[in-house]
């Protein structure tokens, strides 16, 4: 009777056993099956708005991810302007009214998704029939300085530093300034030249102004030491000395960075920071082969601003700075660099910028710099060659090109007297 009834029990939980492997198999298979859908399932393409404008995946199901520009409802259609900063041009989004939301404002921060299809209005190539909205970020277009339908001109959003990037006119000098960054290094790279990362703290005085901020760190524990470095310490006003290190074993160096004058003045043409280019050609026996470099690197950026950057000089010229073309700019450059070749110095002066470039012939012969470099003796005493070089305030160029009046509207995050917002 017992040996029966564990002959049954053993039998039951065989089966059992049997029973709940199938129902493990079936649910891991249907996991699996559900995995593959998912897999298989095609994700949107994620594109810039440049990109999508240009015609990229045409007909193929895209996410674009950027800022509401402009919104018109109407009774089955909803229509946006969306733009990331990769582009002047919006892109434009149609959808459903159904879509519609009271927080899909201007100035609201948004993820589209939905297909890319050529356009029936002549006036874009392409727009985005949306499938699906969201809203990523409110903005009350009440509270937002911008105003939809208004022209705000360079020195009312001057007010707004944290903002000024969501204009048009901002946006397109910031891009510009990108471009110009680009060919400026990329003029240099291909003549040859070796960037040379030259300090921003320094303890020498380049200018030899005295317009110089000291660095001291903050904190108690810094109370009673006299000086960080054992030193004065500064913010560079110029890489000038580093590149001539750097030119008794390079003969052609150059920098790009950040640099500081501790000048007391609010003028459209002074900042207490701001971005040179400072080049150091070594062997160079006349102004003539620093001012065919000089003028080779504002051609080279210049026609590359001019390539890349039409809608956003476009732009510029007609909204911003109407009458100025950095055309004409470049065209009449050649007249611009016109020196006179007795001179150790020079200077490019430019009208309504004032000083663009300076650049010299450095002192190579030792018996006069004896008496009053003592210090750097050395430079000239192992090797020592002819050499000149020249810096370039990289803000007054843009001024040079776009026709801007301040210097303050051609960089980010102005810094001068008085004045260190954010």
């Amino acid at each position: 009777m017992l040996v029966s009834q564990s002959a049954a029990f053993v039998t039951m939980l065989q089966a059992a056993a049997k029973m709940l492997s199938v129902v493990k198999t079936t649910s891991v298979s249907r996991g699996i099956l559900l995995s593959i859908r998912h897999y298989c399932k095609k994700t949107p393409a994620k594109l810039r708005v440049s990109e999508a404008v240009s015609g990229a995946e045409l007909g193929a199901n895209v996410k674009v991810q950027g800022w509401v520009r402009s919104v018109r409802a109407q009774k089955s259609h909803l229509f946006l302007h969306v733009n990331d900063g990769s582009s002047l041009q919006s892109l434009q989004v149609v959808a459903s009214s159904e879509l519609n939301d009271p927080l899909l404002t201007f100035g609201s921060a948004v993820e589209v998704t939905g297909t890319l299809k050529k356009s029936p209005n002549q006036k874009q190539p392409v727009e985005l029939e949306a499938e699906q909205i969201h809203i990523v970020g409110e903005c009350n277009p009440l509270e937002f300085p911008f105003k939809i339908k208004e022209r705000h001109g360079l020195e009312y959003i001057r007010q707004f530093p944290h903002l000024r990037c969501r204009t048009n006119a901002f946006s397109s000098l910031l891009r510009i300034r990108s471009e110009a960054t680009t060919a400026v290094h990329s003029y240099f790279k291909e003549n040859g030249f070796l960037q040379i990362h030259t300090p921003v703290i320094t303890s020498n005085d380049c200018e030899g102004a005295g317009e110089l901020f000291k660095i001291e760190p903050s904190g108690p524990d810094y109370e009673e030491e006299e000086h960080f470095f054992s030193v004065p310490a500064f913010l560079t006003v110029s890489g000038q000395l580093h590149l001539e290190l750097m030119s008794g074993a390079f003969s052609k160096v150059y920098t790009f960075g950040p640099t500081f004058r501790a000048e007391n003045s609010q003028s459209r043409r002074h900042l207490a920071e701001f971005y040179m280019v400072e080049a150091e050609v070594s062997f160079a026996q006349s102004l003539e082969d620093l001012t065919k470099v000089m003028e080779g690197m504002f051609r080279s950026a210049t026609e590359h601003v001019l390539a890349h950057c039409a809608e956003d000089l476009d732009l510029f010229h007609k909204h911003v700075t109407p009458g100025h073309r950095a055309i004409d700019i470049l065209n009449r450059s050649s007249e611009n660099f016109a020196f006179p070749t007795d001179a150790a110095a020079v200077d490019l002066l430019v009208p309504g910028v004032g000083e663009l470039c300076g650049g010299s012939l450095r002192e190579e012969r030792l018996d006069l710099l004896r008496a009053r470099l003592q210090q750097y003796l050395d430079l000239r005493r192992f090797g020592s060659v002819p050499h000149g070089g020249f810096g370039m305030g990289f803000e007054r160029y843009l001024q040079c090109i776009l026709g801007v009046d301040n210097i303050k509207d051609v960089i980010p995050f102005p810094r001068f007297s008085h004045s260190c917002v954010l």
